[in-house]
């Protein structure tokens, strides 16, 4: 599996109710058939207010379902035959009336009806809600959620904004590409349940003055895929984050910083309470001894000005101070160098007291999409060939997940 194609061999029924949010469902149709996914389409005759099936059919490549007295089938049970084929439901947009319906178990047409009818066991139901703050904030509402989640649905919540009758709030439906997202976590193995990990990603900033500093070329893109992935795994993520400039995975709690002394206190007290610890962000080993309260000016001719003395301090060792806890988490580190990769990840690993470093060469990676990890452990190296961030960040989990069964030896 790739990131390209997250969802090759999956086959998804998608479930449209009555909501303006039902404009975005084109897009998510499209993202989830890219993804490698085949797409089955049902819509309620309140659906069909807001967008066509001819619509979804072209998007879809299949026929549309919208009546439980669809006649196309030959037993004449599309809620049977369409539930039976599907790997998972996905109801998006999920109106206040469908979740109403679905908590007490009702049925009354072909959507609600598939959902009753599916084999639970094997076919996850997500329920995308979309709908007005005030409608998904009564406790009729509240109280179906929790009623649909202890039958066993996944409800994946609602954003925050601009709603389409002119209000801000709570209720609007999760953006297609964000949808996505959980769809490919849904299928993930949970291998990491029940596990908290902490992650530190991205570069640092180390002013020289209110103007200037000294940072590095880190993006922070394989920190936030190594979040994902184990968001994915199931864990409880925090990711603390230097100055970038990327959306917070789905599910990850993230703390942003700027400084490695600001990174050291913000992980520090997290250390003890994670079973995982990974320290893949980029720190600066070195900051200005003292930042100037004031831009710095040359005030001279070109050519003339004179270069000012910039002392320098050395940073904390933020790898190393959290290994050397009395219980320290399953340390990983990372290596970001130029040459001699394997020779210095060792010498990294021993000199940090770590279990794990993971080496990359730095400038053939830092903003790229792709990259290539040797991870470097007492018993020697393995290689992980070249793939998306994402791709290697999954490979990564699954060998924490791994090591986690005998940590600590």
């Amino acid at each position: 599996m790739s990131e390209s194609n997250p969802l090759a061999g999956k086959h998804l029924l998608l479930g449209l109710s009555g909501g303006i949010a039902c404009y975005k469902i084109a897009e998510l149709t499209r993202l989830l058939v890219k993804a490698g996914a085949t797409v089955q389409v049902i819509m309620t005759e309140a659906a069909e207010s807001f967008i066509t099936p001819v619509t979804m059919q072209a998007l879809s490549n299949r026929p549309v379902y919208t009546s439980q007295w669809d006649a196309r089938p030959d037993n004449n049970m599309a809620h049977i035959n369409l539930s039976r084929e599907a790997d998972a439901m996905l109801i998006a947009p999920a109106s206040g009336d469908v979740i109403a319906k679905l908590s007490q178990g009702r049925a009354d047409d072909l959507l609600t009806l598939t959902a009753l009818a599916r084999p639970a066991h094997r076919c996850a139901l997500l329920i995308a809600p979309a709908m007005n703050r005030e409608m998904w904030a009564h406790p009729a509402t509240q109280r179906n959620v929790r009623q649909v989640q202890d039958d066993g649905a996944v409800v994946l919540g609602v954003g925050n904004g601009d709603q389409a009758c002119g209000e801000v709030g709570d209720g609007r439906m999760l953006e297609p590409q964000q949808l996505l997202e959980l769809v490919v976590s849904h299928f993930q193995p949970k291998v990491l349940a029940g596990r908290k990990l902490l992650i530190t990603a991205g570069p640092t900033y180390e002013a020289i003055d209110p103007v200037r500093g000294i940072t590095n070329r880190s993006s922070g893109k394989m920190g936030f895929a190594i979040a994902r992935a184990a968001a994915e795994a199931g864990a409880d993520v925090t990711l603390v984050a230097g100055p970038v400039h990327l959306p917070t995975p789905q599910g990850v709690r993230r703390i942003d910083v700027m400084s490695a002394r600001d990174m050291l206190d913000a992980v520090l007290p997290l250390a003890a309470s994670n079973d995982v610890f990974v320290a893949t962000a980029a720190v600066a080993d070195w900051r200005p001894a003292q930042a100037a309260d004031h831009k710095i000016k040359k005030n001279a001719a070109p050519g003339e000005a004179q270069v000012p003395h910039l002392a320098l301090a050395e940073n904390p060792d933020i790898l190393a101070t959290i290994a050397a806890l009395p219980h320290p988490p399953l340390c990983v580190g990372f290596a970001a160098e130029s040459q001699d990769l394997v020779k210095h990840a060792r010498e990294k690993r021993q000199r940090k007291n770590v279990p794990l470093i993971v080496g990359n060469l730095g400038p053939a990676t830092f903003g790229q999409d792709d990259n290539t990890l040797v991870l470097v452990d007492a018993r020697g190296e393995r290689e992980l060939s070249r793939a998306d961030k994402l791709t290697l960040a999954r490979e990564l989990v699954r060998d924490i997940a791994q090591r986690l069964t005998t940590y600590p030896a």
